[in-house]
């Protein structure tokens, strides 16, 4: 991880730093009140027996800001962080991190709208991708594209299941031409000369897709055991173009471009954590 660990780590504030503010008869900072702590950061909102808790804004000295709930110095209930790239996340925290139901805004653009789980996306959630206009609505497990999941881009859908940001398994094609393909992607074996060891398996090797029939609109989704009936569209064209016009290379890369910029964003989330 980056050397960012203060970025979502405020300073715990006991008695030190400059306080002016409301105490309780014991002393303690109890109420409403500013201070400013040791490192430079700055609190201006509520305490209890000394510890932020209530509501505050937070601003650290790298030019990260929290606004929001607050229970014994740690962020917990509902909160925006600013950071310092640009990005911000608004929803709910829970003993620090974001866990919950929230929305994270990228520095390039991107959201992550949907579940958290201890920091991660984690659950079900939507992710859009502001180049392309391309969302994944589906699945999430720890930050990575994962179970069933739509793919939607400007003229045409994949429905299938995703593992590990990639598509698996059975799936289909929609088509807003009012047609659909039917197949699987298959992790490939990387090519290699007889006695090479792999290096690094696996490693930048996209799943292909294999397609087997195109037919009308259907009904049939991943959860699904079988396909169904395999039944010719009415448009001969089709045949000619599915093996290219869908093919692997074409559609991958199209899903491996969005998969590069949702890594860079998830590294820009690991910023600041510990």
């Amino acid at each position: 991880m980056s050397d960012l660990s203060s970025e979502e780590t405020e300073e715990a504030e006991a008695d030190l730093g400059e306080y002016d503010g409301e105490r309780n008869s014991e002393g303690e900072r109890h109420g409403r009140g500013k201070a400013r702590l040791p490192n430079g950061d700055t609190y201006d909102g509520e305490y209890e027996h000394g510890f932020r808790s209530g509501q505050g804004t937070y601003r650290f000295r790298n030019g990260a800001c929290y606004t929001g709930e607050y229970l014994q110095n740690k962020k917990h209930g509902q909160g925006i962080f600013f950071y310092p790239d640009g990005s911000k996340y608004e929803g709910d925290w829970v003993n620090d991190q974001r866990h919950g139901y929230g929305e994270y805004t990228y520095a390039n653009g991107d959201t992550y709208t949907g579940e958290w789980f201890n920091h991660n996306r984690h659950g079900q959630g939507t992710y859009v991708y502001k180049d392309t206009g391309s969302k994944y609505v589906g699945g999430w497990v720890n930050g990575n594209q994962e179970g069933e999941a739509e793919l939607i881009h400007l003229n045409h859908r994949f429905k299938g299941k995703f593992l590990n940001g990639n598509p698996i398994g059975r799936g289909k094609y929609i088509f807003d031409i009012g047609c659909e393909q039917h197949g699987e992607y298959i992790q490939s074996e990387q090519d290699k000369a007889e006695g090479e060891e792999e290096e690094e398996p696996s490693l930048l090797v996209a799943p292909k897709w294999k397609a087997s029939e195109i037919t009308k609109l259907t009904l049939w989704t991943p959860h699904g055991e079988n396909p169904p009936s395999p039944r010719k569209a009415s448009l001969p064209s089709l045949h000619e173009v599915s093996s290219e016009v869908f093919s692997p290379a074409r559609d991958a890369g199209e899903e491996d471009e969005g998969s590069r910029g949702e890594e860079e964003n998830k590294d820009q989330e690991d910023q600041g954590e510990e």
